[in-house]
């Protein structure tokens, strides 16, 4: 069930970066790069977080997800504080 759940998160993760991007791309408002650039650091933060629990139970990991979590986290705060429309 957990491999489900976290697949699921991944998924939704780099669908939201695809629509922000997309909508990115037509419209060339700033703010739109920075949150699909966070989203995409959040499907790379899944992607170790299934990596981590199911496909390497026994490979510590967290350092590399928190790190992940930390780069989506800076984008979204610098795109949210430097961009002015």
């Amino acid at each position: 069930m957990a491999i489900i759940i976290y697949s699921l998160c991944t998924l939704t993760s780099l669908a939201c970066a695809w629509l922000l991007l997309g909508s990115y791309r037509r419209t060339r408002h700033r703010l739109l790069f920075w949150s699909g650039a966070s989203f995409i650091a959040m499907t790379v933060n899944n992607v170790f977080l299934v990596l981590d629990k199911v496909v390497f139970p026994d490979v510590y990991l967290l350092p590399m997800r928190q790190i992940s979590a930390l780069v989506a986290m800076l984008l979204l705060l610098y795109g949210l504080i430097y961009e002015k429309e």
